[in-house]
């Protein structure tokens, strides 16, 4: 599985000038390669992200997590979240499940990756507590 050059060139953008909240990739199967479906922008919040993930279609995403510390000092953590939700064609979960580790790859600065099939498996308090 190709990836498409803007994949990363947007997750540099996000790495060091903050330029985006969140990606979302997406693999599109007739050309065989993996593309920024969905750019979010600094001020959306993370409900604004979950509702972006389909509901029964894999993705790929990238989230820029600000939180304070117990010291409060503010912080921010790159998380790469693999979307593979339960009703998704089985299909698809092998395509994501089989290039997820090349794609990560080809995006140098993730500090977090989490894998989730159900919105339970990535919300807020599941995100802080991987945080710290």
């Amino acid at each position: 599985m190709a990836v498409n050059d803007d994949c990363k060139l947007k997750f540099l953008e996000l790495k060091a000038k903050r330029t985006y909240r969140f990606i979302i990739y997406r693999i599109d199967e007739k050309l065989k390669q993996i593309l920024v479906e969905k750019l979010g922008e600094p001020n959306l919040t993370y409900d604004d992200f979950t509702a972006s993930l389909p509901a029964n279609e894999c993705r790929y995403a990238i989230y820029d997590f600000d939180f304070v510390t117990e010291e409060n000092c503010q912080k921010s953590k790159i998380f790469f979240i693999a979307w593979s939700p339960d009703t998704s064609r089985v299909r698809s979960k092998m395509l994501y499940a089989s290039s997820k580790e090349r794609f990560k790859r080809e995006l140098d600065g993730i500090q977090v990756e989490l894998q989730a099939t159900d919105p339970t498996e990535m919300d807020l308090d599941v995100i802080r507590s991987r945080a710290n």
